[in-house]
């Protein structure tokens, strides 16, 4: 049966979900065996990480927790450069008014903000960029626009399983080869929230359907694309969403412990399975974990949670603060509480970046927040580039 649209009901198909859940594990063995990896991949990484993060100084330190977006099209503006001169971002967040130039107006771009932050600790930061597909498309038309997600499940009702994960595999691959080329070395994808009656206003076609199975299998295929071409991947958006837009409002999942765990099963997997570089908490409330703070914010959401219970070691990166869902605070205040709360990478725009950066120096000087919390968030994000060849190891 193949969907017409969005308004499917589940009880309509709950034979084929059924059949998915049998099908899919001899279908992942058939095309990657390899695909439940032990999950030690960081442990190699971590230790000279940890020796680089506290031989920085407190400035280069706090810098390094931070992803801010770039003014500039086809060359940085002197405002930008000298920003990044004083605060040699851990990341650079690239958007459509970037990268919508000429290829080689593209990399130039990322080649002289990479060199520009690598110059000042020989630390080179993340390039990421949202490269889902469908509709989220950043970059100019001579770049390969990916498939949505949704499409992967429409192709799996009509030609089955492994032909969507074949063209998954095939896209997913040769895209970031093409990515990797203009200097793009993280994308914050794939999406790994299962699509059902609450989200799919919001999510619609960035979500690969309502099989939690399938949703793991694709995300997967995202993942181990990216990585063969040296790209982290940000997972998102952890626990999930709910049909409000987090950009205007406030979101809650009302479901309890157990509706929670169902939820992030793909998250589970991906975790013991490919272990994805880093995950992208969301601001959506789960009152049944912490009724007054948002999941970016919640250390029971983070610490307890992802980390605790699902074993997550890697990079912890926070959606965009400025967004509504979390008015209630300044960029640089939500930012804060996000490090203390388990946050490794704070999102934060370049009007942003200087009180953001002060706000984390000064609570490292008054005890706000403890330099362990902060060297293991820089070791981490230090982890992730050698893990990724960004730099060479000792």
């Amino acid at each position: 049966m193949k969907f017409k649209g969005y308004g499917f009901f589940f009880e309509e198909n709950l034979s084929l979900l059924m059949r998915f859940r049998v099908s899919l594990l001899l279908a992942v063995f058939l095309i990657n065996p390899c695909l439940f990896a032990d999950n030690n991949a960081y442990a190699s990484f971590r230790e000279e990480a940890m020796r680089i993060a506290a031989s920085l100084d407190d400035n280069a330190l706090a810098a390094q927790v931070l992803l801010t977006g770039i003014e500039g099209k086809t060359t940085l503006s002197p405002a930008m450069r000298g920003l990044l001169e004083r605060i040699p971002a851990g990341g650079v967040m690239l958007f459509k008014y970037n990268l919508d130039s000429p290829k080689e107006d593209v990399k130039a771009l990322l080649s002289e903000t990479a060199d520009l932050v690598s110059a000042k600790n020989g630390i080179p930061p993340f390039m990421a960029v949202d490269h889902e597909g469908g509709l989220v498309h950043r970059f100019g038309d001579d770049v390969e626009r990916l498939p949505s997600a949704y499409s992967f499940w429409e192709l799996a009702q009509t030609q089955g399983i492994p032909a969507a994960n074949a063209k998954a595999d095939a896209h997913y691959r040769r895209s970031a080869m093409e990515i990797r080329e203009l200097g793009i070395n993280m994308v914050l994808g794939p999406v790994a929230e299962t699509l059902d009656s609450e989200n799919r206003l919001f999510l619609e076609t960035r979500s690969y359907g309502p099989s939690p199975y399938f949703v793991e299998l694709m995300a997967s295929a995202f993942i181990r694309g990216m990585d063969a071409a040296g790209i982290a991947g940000v997972v998102k958006h952890f626990p999930g969403n709910t049909a409000t837009d987090p950009h205007g409002g406030v979101s809650s999942i009302r479901a309890g412990k157990s509706g929670l765990d169902e939820m992030v099963k793909p998250f589970a997997g991906l975790i013991r399975g490919v272990t994805p570089q880093a995950v992208m908490i969301s601001h959506v409330m789960v009152p049944a974990l912490d009724p007054r703070r948002n999941a970016s914010l919640s250390r029971a959401v983070i610490q307890d949670w992802l980390r605790g219970e699902l074993g997550f070691e890697g990079i912890v990166v926070a959606d965009d603060f400025s967004m509504g869902a979390v008015s209630v605070l300044s960029p640089a205040a939500a930012g804060l509480e996000a490090l203390n709360a388990g946050v490794d990478m704070i999102m934060v725009w370049p009007k942003d970046l200087t009180a953001t950066h002060a706000a984390v120096l000064g609570a490292l000087r008054d005890g706000r927040l403890a330099r362990d919390r902060l060297l293991e968030a820089a070791g981490r994000v230090i982890a992730g580039k050698l893990r990724y060849a960004l730099m060479e190891r000792d």
